[in-house]
């Protein structure tokens, strides 16, 4: 980050305010380039996930486990380290995923939550890392967020396919202020695991290629509910998730 960025302690303050907060530059751009091209290829040969109606996002996950240059980036150690001041606690890698909204084809990404997706018990402090390998403006699909959304009460996993579905579940969330962050190749936003937020379609004749790192408590223990990420792995409720499938990433 240039002498301009906002001091850690401001950006400690917003995010825990708002529940997201955008980090410019964090990346340098011969690293975008690389991570951008290990991305476009790790797309080729890796099945993405599939079960959607339309076509939000094509998404990759665990991709820091299939290819050294993007396990680099899942690992990134100012990440981490970032992650874990925003957080405020010691934080273990969830996943990561590739997503990519396909030019001019992509559908919305209406407003969700995502930790009510995950198979974690005795977690709070979820943030995720969401790191632009292309320029995002608007008509690419950045996010939007729901500022202080993550102190409402509401946990609850939506069709994030449904444009009415969040808002039905907690209304209140409908009357909101909105804020939509554009992002240059190499920003990044983290958000928490409860804060809402929703990406339109790209509709512009680029992808848009996005990396998210997944941290969660550490400590976090497995619920038993399923999850692509856990359902190989043999696990009991009440198992902890950690070890080397689940790395501490900002060791310390």
């Amino acid at each position: 980050m240039t002498s301009t960025a906002p001091s850690v302690d401001r950006l400690v303050e917003s995010y825990r305010r708002d529940g997201f907060v955008h980090v410019a530059g964090l990346l340098e751009l011969d690293e975008v380039g690389r991570f951008r091209e290990a991305a476009e290829a790790v797309a080729m040969r890796v099945a993405p996930m599939t079960g959607y109606r339309g076509n939000p996002f094509t998404q990759l996950v665990n991709v820091w486990r299939q290819d050294e240059t993007l396990g680099a980036l899942t690992r990134h150690s100012a990440i981490g380290a970032l992650a874990e001041r925003l957080a405020g606690t010691r934080l273990r890698l969830w996943h990561d995923q590739l997503l990519i909204k396909q030019p001019e084809v992509s559908t919305p990404t209406e407003f969700h939550l995502d930790a009510p997706y995950w198979p974690h018990r005795g977690a709070s402090r979820w943030i995720t890392a969401w790191i632009a390998l292309v320029d995002v403006p608007v008509e690419r699909g950045c996010l939007t967020f729901i500022p202080g959304s993550h102190r409402a009460d509401s946990f609850t996993a939506v069709d994030l396919e449904d444009p009415t579905a969040l808002m039905n579940a907690v209304p209140e969330l409908r009357w909101q202020p909105r804020v939509t962050v554009p992002l240059r190749a190499g920003d990044l936003t983290f958000h928490h695991g409860v804060t809402a937020h929703a990406a339109t379609p790209n509709l512009t004749d680029v992808p848009r290629i996005a990396h998210a790192v997944i941290f969660m408590d550490d400590g976090t223990r497995f619920s038993g509910a399923r999850h692509v990420v856990t359902d190989p792995l043999g696990l009991e409720a009440g198992d902890a998730l950690d070890g080397e499938l689940f790395p501490r990433i900002a060791a310390g």
